[in-house]
């Protein structure tokens, strides 16, 4: 590959993942939330309660960020945390109806997010983007697609 191209597209996905970030921390704000928090509400708004070692893993942080975020959105009422049942060393997540509420406004922001990241895009390049960046993804977490 040509030194120069590799620089321009590795400088691209470098600035498009922090101005997304950027602006996802925008619209979050009048939500209360830092980004990160609303990976953990919509995770357990898809899936149901989850120990929080689950949790960790479905979002792929490491389990002290999450114990954070889990701690500040306990704090703001938008998430449950009980000891489990059969472990007592393990912490079950659960939203509240708050954190649910929290979870369909989210979901409206990131529509938003996701017509201002695609504004101006070919047709054909949208239909096959969300494969091309899931094999992006892929690929620099050093896995397969296939």
């Amino acid at each position: 590959m040509d030194p120069e191209y590799a620089e321009a597209l590795n400088q691209g996905i470098r600035l498009l993942s922090l101005r997304h970030r950027t602006r996802a921390a925008q619209l979050l704000a009048p939500l209360g939330l830092h980004a990160g928090q609303e990976a953990v509400l919509l995770e357990l708004d898809r899936t149901g309660p989850l120990i929080q070692a689950q949790l960790s893993e479905a979002l792929g942080c490491e389990p002290p960020s999450v114990t954070l975020m889990t701690r500040k959105l306990e704090a703001s009422g938008h998430i449950r945390r009980t000891p489990d049942p059969a472990d007592k060393r393990a912490t079950v997540v659960a939203l509240t109806d708050s954190g649910k509420a929290l979870a369909d406004q989210i979901r409206k922001l990131w529509v938003t997010l996701a017509e201002e990241t695609i504004r101006d895009l070919p047709a054909a390049m949208l239909k096959q983007l969300p494969g091309i960046l899931h094999t992006m993804s892929t690929n620099v977490d050093g896995k397969s697609s296939a």
